[in-house]
């Protein structure tokens, strides 16, 4: 629980950083802009939109969600289908994850260091959330001692 909380803070963070940085000039994209590693061609490029949403703003929407099912009260919560919507976010957010790298390295050729952070932090979750489903769905069934 707190591996998640934790990085769905950092996370957000990251994506409220890079949704600034794409709609407003006061806070600059900084990142090296040469070679391989180019945040500005990354954040720029047509791969950045999704249904002509940026990527940052999906970003900033799935670790608010991710952060709220992360909350002590609700990751204990006896709600049947908290831990099934958690798992399913995470699950969602590692396969973004996997196309954004697709684009990235494929259609791109360019690597933003913004985004591998958040790829971590959404690899993070990802196992983190699989590795405590054990411990969530005992949660939803009352099999928690002390509850």
């Amino acid at each position: 629980m707190l591996v998640t909380l934790g990085s769905s803070i950092l996370g957000l963070a990251i994506a409220a950083y890079l949704t600034l940085a794409h709609y407003t000039t006061v806070v600059p994209l900084s990142c090296p802009n040469s070679g391989e590693i180019n945040c500005s061609a990354v954040t720029t490029s047509s791969q950045s939109y999704l249904f002509g949403i940026p990527v940052a703003v999906l970003g900033l929407v799935y670790f608010v969600a991710v952060l709220v099912s992360a909350l002590p009260a609700v990751w204990r919560s006896h709600h049947p289908y908290v831990a099934p919507a958690r798992l399913a976010l995470a699950v969602a957010g590692i396969g973004f994850v996997c196309y954004l790298l697709y684009a990235e390295l494929y259609e791109i050729g360019k690597l933003c260091l913004w985004c591998t952070g958040v790829h971590i932090l959404t690899l993070v979750i990802f196992v983190a959330v699989v590795t405590g489903w054990n411990e969530a769905t005992a949660f939803a069934a009352g099999d928690v001692a002390g509850d």
